[in-house]
């Protein structure tokens, strides 16, 4: 075992006399472990049947161990990983786990935030701590109750031992436990004694999954609830004028037709608040039939809004940003990215003399790589429920940034943080668009408003209109080889609308001697957001479609014209500022070509590679491909990943299938298109999505076994799949694919 301090700060250790669920509550906060005296709670006052010995989890007299899951779950797994964390420092049998969703509370969970693959990662040294720190009170305990020293006492599968033979389980001196000091220094597993991380364990939500029980946001219901809807304008630039709702309150079942506002004129937006349309007309009823049959009846005259300035408040780092007015197009936006990118840029990074070094060049490379905005389509729409009293909002719903979003709502409804309760349901889906709280808000307003417990839901055609959608892109590569077909210079140009996708000091920078990195950027009215791995999701496209290209001009096989970039990075890097570790860039390479026995040719297959690393891990992905009626199938996908020491074998393989299978059906369809500021797609029979008979017929994963701290996994295995693909296609139709999707280049 390693020895670890339990304290980063000698305040942050949270003891709590309030009673929850009959038992008493040791506050464990993830990033800054220490205690107080200052509240306590007498042994005789715990009840007999829980004994808690830290906000992570209870201990039942007969040795069940209940675990609380902090973070939001929409899919990625982590209310079965995150616990499974904690009960390998415990030290308990996995079978005697129960595990709940915990309740949204900062205070004690410090981090509940489902975005940037980062739950594992940032949990990963809290929850190892947590864990073993109860551990070591139980052995306090043991050793006090045995009256031996601590040193002499082990634990195995929720059972202490000493060395005369005595044993007894957890549960039959958690009492005692609760009353013991929390350890100043703790000893964590060595990576080699785990005996839950890096198994495989279904999801605890699984059998409620298949068997329908209530778990998602659209679940959830209390008796006397309302149902409401909205209408929102039908162009991005445009705003309500006028509502004529006499017609649709004579409707059946209809309770009530206005507008809100979702945000008070003035008010400072933080990084997850948005103002798509801030105007709303709301529709609320008794089902869900009524309010969507008395919108339809509503007389609705809209117009264009004129340009306007929204403030905005990010981690307290304030600026204001500029709302343009019109009507766009999409032909217009790859027309005004195409000119935009004729121009001056600003320089994010340059090293060496990139002009000097094309001027010389024996060969020059340019390629241009465009992109769409893409809508998140997550199966579950959006909804939310509020309840709204003078003394107290309850809301509940999927989210997946609930510490962003209690401020502003507490702020809309002019009510105090601490009166607001939100209660995290599991999400049908998220990539990012979650993790914005509009519906949030806006259900808040409706209750506040009508005074009644409300259930707001969108339907699909208004989840897809009302978006946050990932930007559009265009980016420009060139790449110059010497006289012996070596990459001496590298620049990348690019923006889009309204920001651009650049990360400069991503490979190759620091692999080649000269390089540039330029950026720019066109202002819309169409609201945008993180979408799955942001950014890097069409970078990881984009630049390892091009490093293919040049690979191709300079006569090499793509994963050796990739190696001997890492081994120079490796071995003489140019720069300081390099964001990614070219050695476990260079493994995922090497394991996904051994893997896939990329070396050998197969008949009638056409094969693609990519690598990328975003969000701190590294994943190669190799697209077997063969081409049947003229269109592209799937044969089999070969993945490598570095993501560190994986928590659960099931869920991380889970995870890269899914992001395999998500980034293919993106490269291949996704498309949203406006025409007048109009979304041209609002429904799945005209946003295709990939459908089960185009996934891949096989996806075989294999993982880089290191012993590094987990990193993410939710978001690096997607971005490297769409170059994989556009490469593997490219030999397929023997030209090159520029321009996404290829829904053209393959139908």
């Amino acid at each position: 075992m390693s020895k670890t301090k339990t304290s980063l700060n000698r305040r942050s250790f949270l003891k709590s006399t309030a009673l929850a669920g009959g038992g008493m509550m040791l506050g464990f906060n993830w990033l800054l472990y220490s205690k107080t005296d200052n509240n306590s709670i007498a042994a005789e006052d715990i009840p007999e049947e829980w004994y808690n010995l830290n906000a992570y989890l209870k201990i039942a007299k007969d040795g069940k161990v209940t675990i609380m899951a902090p973070n939001p779950e929409f899919g990625q797994n982590v209310k079965t990983s995150l616990p499974m964390i904690v009960a390998e420092e415990l030290d308990v049998a996995w079978d005697d786990v129960v595990v709940e969703q915990a309740p949204y509370n900062m205070d004690l969970y410090t981090r509940q935030f489902a975005g940037g693959s980062q739950s594992v990662r940032q949990g990963w040294n809290g929850l190892r701590t947590a864990g073993a720190a109860a551990r070591q009170m139980l052995v306090n305990a043991a050793a006090q109750q045995w009256n031996v020293p601590a040193s002499e006492i082990t634990t195995e599968s929720g059972l202490l031992k000493n060395s005369s033979g005595k044993s007894m389980k957890y549960g039959e001196i958690a009492s005692s436990a609760a009353k013991m000091e929390v350890p100043e220094t703790t000893n964590l597993k060595k990576v080699e004694d785990f005996t839950i991380i890096s198994t495989s364990k279904k999801n605890v939500e699984l059998p409620a999954i298949v068997s329908g029980k209530p778990l998602f946001g659209l679940d959830y219901k209390v008796e006397g609830m309302k149902y409401a809807t909205i209408a929102h304008p039908p162009a991005f630039g445009m705003k309500l004028k006028s509502v004529d709702h006499a017609q649709a309150r004579k409707m059946p079942g209809i309770l009530d037709i206005f507008t809100i506002d979702v945000y008070k004129d003035d008010y400072e937006l933080n990084i997850f608040d948005t103002v798509t349309f801030n105007k709303l007309v709301v529709v609320v009823g008794e089902s869900t039939w009524q309010v969507i049959q008395a919108k339809k009846a509503l007389k609705l005259e809209w117009e264009q809004f004129a340009e306007y300035t929204q403030k905005m408040s990010v981690f307290g780092n304030k600026s204001e940003k500029t709302i343009p007015s019109g009507l766009e197009n999409t032909d217009a936006h790859f027309e005004q990215m195409e000119a935009k990118s004729q121009q001056p840029a600003k320089e994010l990074r340059k090293d060496g003399d990139p002009e000097g070094a094309f001027k010389n060049a024996a060969k020059i490379i340019e390629s241009t790589y465009t992109a769409p905005f893409l809508a998140h389509n997550a199966m579950e729409p959006i909804n939310f429920f509020a309840n709204v009293t003078p003394e107290k909002a309850t809301l509940a719903g999927p989210l997946q940034a609930p510490q962003f979003t209690e401020g502003t709502v507490a702020a809309r409804l002019g009510m105090d943080a601490s009166q607001i309760d939100i209660i995290m349901t599991r999400m049908g889906g998220g990539f990012g668009r979650r993790a914005y709280s509009h519906e949030l808000v806006e259900a808040a307003v409706i209750s506040q408003k009508i005074k009644s417990p409300v259930k707001l839901f969108y339907t699909r055609e208004e989840d897809m209109t009302y978006g946050i959608y990932r930007p559009a892109y265009h980016v420009k590569f060139r790449a110059a080889l010497d006289e012996n077909n070596n990459l001496t210079a590298y620049h990348v140009k690019g923006g889009g609308i309204p920001e651009g996708p650049i990360h400069e000091n991503r490979f190759p920078a620091g692999a080649v001697d000269h390089y540039l990195a330029e950026s720019w950027e066109i202002n819309s009215n169409i609201t945008i957001g993180a979408f799955r791995a942001p950014g890097s999701n069409f970078m990881g496209a984009s630049e390892q479609a091009f490093l293919d290209e040049v690979a191709i001009a300079a006569g090499k096989d793509p994963i050796d014209f990739r190696v001997a970039l890492f081994e120079r990075a490796i071995n003489n890097p140019v720069g300081k500022d390099n964001d990614y570790d070219a050695k476990r860039y260079m493994e995922v390479l090497k394991l996904v070509r051994e893997k896939s026995n990329w070396d050998a040719s197969k008949m009638g297959v056409y094969r693609g590679v990519a690598a990328y690393y975003c969000h701190n891990s590294y994943v190669a992905h190799v697209v077997d491909l063969k081409m049947e009626n003229d269109k592209p199938v799937f044969d089999k996908i070969y993945s490598a990943v570095d993501c560190g020491i994986v928590i659960n074998k099931d869920a991380a393989k889970n995870m890269v299938e899914g992001a395999v299978t998500d980034g293919l059906g993106n490269a291949m369809f996704g498309k949203m298109t406006f025409k007048n500021g109009v979304p041209q797609k609002s429904n799945f029979y005209n946003y295709k999505l990939i459908r089960i008979d185009e996934a891949p017929k096989d996806i075989e994963v294999h993982f880089v076994d290191n012993g590094a701290d987990p990193t993410g996994l939710g978001e690096p295995p997607f971005p490297p799949i769409f170059a994989a693909y556009t490469n593997a296609l490219s030999r397929a139709r023997n030209k090159r694919l520029y321009n996404h999707p290829f829904t053209e280049a393959v139908s």
